[in-house]
């Protein structure tokens, strides 16, 4: 196979481009560092993209190690003919592959394999040569009857030659192609129920639908159901069409032995190769359903990382819950706890007043501006007691409610425990909710990202595979934003390219032993950081008031001599980088990139990088982004009415639609077809995790605890 031409065909990148990433691969950078840093070599693809050829790369090299495995052993059986070589070369998945392999496979003790050892293949090869004018089918079987080996009579001898070409037919790897072809295109997967009993699975009681047809998010429900014993699964397709696949290549037209052929491949159809090729291809719908899920848990934490953080603000997160109380805790502008307490205005206590007075108490004393409440349980009661509470206050003080999923894992957890030994479980909780609105990535990025519970049906997904595009995701955001290598924990280093779990370790030791780094070039004495690791991880890091100005920029290392003669191509000085070079970016478009590149020593792409950077020396890219949604009154679902247009903010986006906090405790849902006039394949063409949207109410179940909203009107 030829990697670098089937890649480019699959990914639309050069071939020279498709060489330089397979080598940097192998070479051992990362995907934010190529992506970032390495873009004259690639063409400027994104990290997203990066990766997919990454993981296509790995598969098809993976297909071709299998294909030398498989080749090797055919050989050694001196089986190997032309004909089979070109069909392993011609294999493009793995299963098509195993499809050509399995004639040649060491198999347990068949039916097939037993009547060869009582010498019926023979037989077996008469019948399917003799076709147009072979001798009656009892007249040849005689010739095989030997009592001593088990044939007994010469119905026994038939059977025996019958599972012989069964067995036959079903290795065929042509038969299977065609049958799995017909499938995919004309098959059903249909379910039945076990129980009458009501459950979420109730749709599919009675259920029916195409295979070609079905997404990925039915597919996963399907499998649950079936899971938990509510469901029973099954493929469906026209036997008829079906079994001509196994006639036309076994049968001749004008076969005297027809009828005895015809019964052969419905045996071998439904005991042999049905059953397998059901098992594949619901494994294969599996794995694609399994690929979306984990793609779709990707693209909504990836904005919900990116954030904005809510800057410069003291915040009050409320930790709800009902008999033990809300946990508070207050926490400054730079994330440090300054009070923690409990208050109880939730049932059974309802203590409201004691519980009014304390926070006011609070936010008086600390200057909170916004308050966090985490949205477990309790939320709704807590969010209506805060709402009452910080209303004399006039919209000053503002509320959010925050999706808390994970925190108790982090607050449980032994990282918790370092940073917060003097906290109980429940008060670490309410720090984690605090700093979740203050600078989410920097928070979120201490929870394993598949507890984060932006995704659906994450708990049923392959768990490494879901670690590792969600570790990717996260590897992604914190690189794109940078890390302060004087402030940030060894939660959020871990991820910045080139650095491991015991590196970001010793980055932490070091600073604590040493004092704060005061230029980039101080990563090179941290132990266990060899050249190879600064290369990956220097341009992610900022030193904020250090030695040297460009330490605070996305600017490389080995690119300051660069930045530098551009800066003097300008008339500026790296001195003046503190508040950056306005219209740095407009010199070098006026001059011409090109030219300005030349002069610099450097491709386009990264003197544009460069320039963007020294003209917002410390930028924060979420700083773009929309801003959190803050609230400071509340809604309840009995307040809801039909045609109620309000603002919200998508909390999750799934395969059939979208949900969106509207201010109740219940998340409303826009369906697919409900977010605009426009045909869409997937609500994510138009929607992210943290958009605020206008919607409208089309109906409410309070019963249910239902929200039916649309975004066209």
């Amino acid at each position: 196979m030829n990697l670098i031409k089937t890649l480019c065909s699959e990914f639309s990148v050069k071939p020279e481009h498709m060489q330089n990433i397979i080598t940097l691969i192998d070479d051992g950078n990362t995907i934010p560092f190529i992506a970032r840093y390495r873009k004259e070599m690639h063409g400027s693809c994104d990290d997203q993209k990066l990766r997919s050829i990454a993981d296509r790369l790995q598969y098809l090299r993976n297909l071709e190690k299998k294909k030398e495995d498989v080749s090797a052993a055919i050989t050694e059986q001196g089986k190997m003919t032309d004909e089979i070589a070109n069909a392993i070369a011609a294999a493009e998945t793995l299963a098509a592959l195993e499809d050509v392999y399995r004639p040649f496979k060491q198999k347990r003790r068949t039916r097939a394999t037993v009547a060869k050892e009582k010498g019926l293949e023979p037989l077996a090869e008469q019948i399917l040569k003799n076709q147009r004018s072979g001798a009656p089918l009892e007249t040849l079987a005689r010739d095989f009857i030997d009592p001593e080996k088990g044939v007994e009579t010469a119905e026994d001898a038939l059977a025996g030659a019958s599972d012989i070409i069964a067995e036959q037919m079903s290795d065929s790897p042509e038969i299977r192609k065609e049958l799995k072809n017909l499938i995919y295109k004309r098959g059903m997967i249909v379910c039945k129920t076990k129980t009458q009993e009501d459950s979420v699975y109730r749709m599919y009681y009675d259920y029916s639908e195409a295979v070609s047809r079905i997404p990925p998010h039915r597919i996963l429900a399907i499998n649950r159901g079936e899971r938990e014993e509510i469901l029973r699964v099954s493929l469906e397709v026209d036997e008829e069409a079906a079994l001509n696949i196994f006639y036309r290549p076994y049968i001749r037209r004008d076969s005297v032995y027809a009828d005895f052929l015809k019964a052969t491949a419905q045996d071998s159809f439904a005991r042999l190769v049905f059953p397998s090729v059901e098992r594949e291809i619901r494994n294969d719908l599996t794995e694609k359903a399994d690929e979306q899920a984990i793609k779709m848990f990707g693209q909504n934490l990836k904005p919900l990382l990116m954030q904005p953080p809510i800057k410069g603000k003291t915040v009050l997160a409320v930790d709800p819950a009902y008999r033990t109380g809300c946990k508070l805790a207050v926490v400054d502008p730079n994330g440090k706890v300054l009070d923690t307490g409990v208050i109880y205005p939730t049932p059974p206590q309802n203590k409201k007043e004691e519980a009014a007075l304390k926070v006011k108490a609070l936010i008086r004393k600390h200057g909170v501006n916004c308050i966090s409440i985490g949205n477990g349980t309790a939320s709704k009661e807590a969010e209506i007691f805060i709402a009452d509470t910080i209303r004399e206050y006039c919209g000053k003080v503002t509320y959010m409610v925050v999706n808390e999923a994970g925190a108790s894992v982090y607050s449980a957890s032994k990282l918790g425990a370092q940073e917060f030994p003097q906290f109980d479980v429940s008060l670490r909780s309410a720090v984690s909710i605090a700093r979740r609105l203050q600078d989410p990535l920097s928070e979120l990025v201490k929870i394993d990202p598949e507890s984060i519970g932006v995704g659906q049906y994450q708990h049923d997904l392959p768990q490494a595979r879901l670690r590792e595009s969600l570790r990717g995701v996260v590897e992604d955001c914190v690189n794109a934003v940078g890390v302060d290598l004087n402030t940030a924990s060894p939660s959020i280093l871990q991820y910045v390219s080139g650095v491991s779990s015991a590196t970001a370790k010793n980055i932490v030791a070091h600073r604590d032993e040493n004092g704060a780094f005061s230029s980039r070039s101080e990563l090179k004495k941290v132990k266990g950081l060899g050249p190879k690791a600064y290369e990956q991880c220097a341009g992610f890091l900022r030193i904020p008031g250090g030695r040297e100005p460009l330490d605070n920029t996305g600017v490389h290392p080995e690119s300051y001599g660069a930045a530098k003669k551009l800066l003097s191509l300008v008339g500026k000085t790296d001195t003046l980088l503190t508040g950056g070079v306005p219209g740095i970016e407009q010199a070098v478009k006026a001059e011409g990139a090109q030219k300005v590149a030349a002069l610099c020593g450097v491709g386009v792409p990264t003197i544009e990088d460069i320039a963007a950077e020294l003209a917002k020396p410390g930028r924060d890219i979420r700083d773009s982004l929309p801003q959190p949604m803050l609230r400071s009154d509340v809604l309840s679902m009995e307040d809801l009415k039909e045609g109620m247009v309000l603002k919200g903010t998508v909390r999750n986006v799934i395969d059939f639609g979208a949900f969106v906090d509207i201010g109740v405790h219940q998340d409303g849902l826009v369906h697919i077809s409900q977010i605009t006039d426009r045909y869409i394949r997937h609500p994510s063409e138009v929607l992210k995790v943290g958009d605020a949207v206008e919607v409208k109410v089309l109906s409410v179940d309070i019963a249910k605890k239902r929200i039916s909203l649309t975004m066209k009107f």
